[in-house]
């Protein structure tokens, strides 16, 4: 059943991309046909940045394609870890693309073109109809996993984006005053690079095997040895594959007189029980090595 609920789960946000991915390219390519029009930096950034987006999104849904690949015996996780790889590469393709905006909204500055505001605000408005229905396709799944996040930050950026092109082309037709249109590109990199930057951390994290967040490895050793029979707890390890499935391995000695079928079935289940339940993080994979007493010093090894 939980395999089942999984895979469920999986499919519909493959759906929620498909279709938030269909409606990006849609936008970008009017947006690049809009910026060519009216000659706007501002219009072409947020183009840039649906260009990249509709990259990110195509990543995450093969990514969500290839999580519904069962595991095998090469890759007994299957391909969960696809979708950090994919955040990774969106992030560092949103780095690339808020750097270049920003060095070509300084130059404009200095030097703006001749913009053709009300083309540069009719498509504005048709990118941010497209970037609503997007945000409201991804809404509810944005939460699931970084992959998902990832997707919603950008469509999230892109809406704002094109809010900026929006008041630009009014600033633009009301006062005359084209650097408007400068303010804006470098505003749309301002959105870009920080959210970037954190989504890029996030998977880092996670493909260095960092120990989750909200999880103490100490109170984790310490309710470990709390439980009866347990005399000590040693290389202690906890990561994540992906964004949610967190995974932990330990040695756990125990009296001498503990290893008998009996004994070391009930303490293998109150070892699982306790990092799968009394923690905020809940550990459901769960990998540990019981050994006697004696055995401690044989060990050469110790993390």
């Amino acid at each position: 059943m939980g395999e089942h609920n999984h895979a469920h789960t999986a499919t519909g946000r493959r759906g929620k991309l498909a279709v938030v991915f269909a409606i990006t390219a849609t936008i970008m390519v009017a947006e690049i046909i809009g910026a060519v029009i009216s000659g706007s930096l501002a219009l072409l950034a947020d183009a840039g940045h649906m260009f990249t987006d509709s990259a990110g999104l195509l990543i995450a849904l093969t990514a969500a394609t290839l999580a519904l690949k069962p595991a095998t015996g090469k890759r007994t996780w299957g391909y969960q870890r696809a979708e950090i790889i994919a955040a990774a590469a969106q992030a560092s393709v949103l780095l690339a693309v808020g750097g270049f905006i920003a060095v070509e909204g300084v130059r404009r500055l200095f030097e703006p073109p001749e913009i053709q505001s009300t083309a540069m605000l009719w498509f504005g408005v048709i990118g941010l109809v497209g970037n609503v229905i997007g945000l409201a396709i991804l809404a509810s799944g944005r939460g699931e996993n970084l992959n998902m996040k990832a997707a919603f930050l950008e469509v999230a950026n892109d809406a704002l984006g094109s809010v900026a092109v929006i008041v630009s082309a009014i600033v633009i037709t009301t006062t005359g005053w084209t650097q408007a249109d400068a303010i804006v590109s470098l505003l749309i990199a301002a959105l870009i690079v920080p959210r970037a930057l954190i989504l890029l951390r996030d998977t880092i994290e996670v493909l260095m095997e960092t120990t989750p967040k909200g999880l103490d490895l100490d109170e984790v050793r310490t309710h470990l040895e709390a439980l009866p029979h347990v005399v000590g707890v040693h290389d202690l390890h906890a990561s994540r594959i992906d964004s949610d499935t967190p995974v932990l391995s330990a040695h756990v000695t125990v009296h001498d007189g503990c290893l008998t079928a009996e004994h070391a079935g009930v303490v293998l289940a109150d070892l699982q029980a306790c990092v799968a339940r009394d923690f905020d993080v809940a550990i459901e994979h769960s990998t540990f090595q019981i050994e006697p007493a004696s055995h401690r010093h044989d060990e050469t090894l110790h993390h």
